[in-house]
């Protein structure tokens, strides 16, 4: 497994990070927005990111997601979702992850994918397929 650089962490998303979530978009909107589908204004503020964090919590305790942050200290340096859990005979899932603007080129992108296969593997999963756009 690719490791983090020092004083980074990968940790599951949880009910309080609303408010880091939201600093993480707006600081990141220009960065973001080749890759991303089109966002209300709405989304950049705290209770889009309320409602988008309430979202991917109900689709983690349906077994459906599984939503990881990348931090360094309090800040939201990425993040890595393991989605569209299906199960039966596939055991497949997408990959989604992204790394803020400031903190390209430091191996985070390399680490959260090979988190994603780990974690992958544990939810029992066969597949991990991640979805490029032709221009990225």
């Amino acid at each position: 497994m690719t490791s983090l650089p020092a004083g980074y962490a990968i940790r599951p998303l949880s009910r309080s990070d609303a408010a880091a979530l939201t600093d993480a978009m707006v600081r990141n909107r220009e960065h973001l927005a080749p890759w991303s589908p089109r966002r209300s204004e709405a989304f950049f503020t705290l209770a889009g990111q309320q409602d988008e964090l309430a979202q991917h919590l109900r689709s983690m305790d349906a077994g459906q997601l599984a939503s990881y942050l990348i931090v360094r200290e309090e800040r939201i340096a990425g993040r890595i979702n393991v989605q569209n859990i299906i199960r039966g005979a596939f055991h497949s899932a997408a990959l989604g992850y992204w790394v803020d603007g400031d903190e390209l080129n430091k191996g985070l992108a390399s680490a959260a994918v090979a988190f994603a296969c780990d974690r992958a593997r544990e939810l029992g999963l066969h597949r991990l397929e991640a979805g490029t756009l032709v221009h990225n």
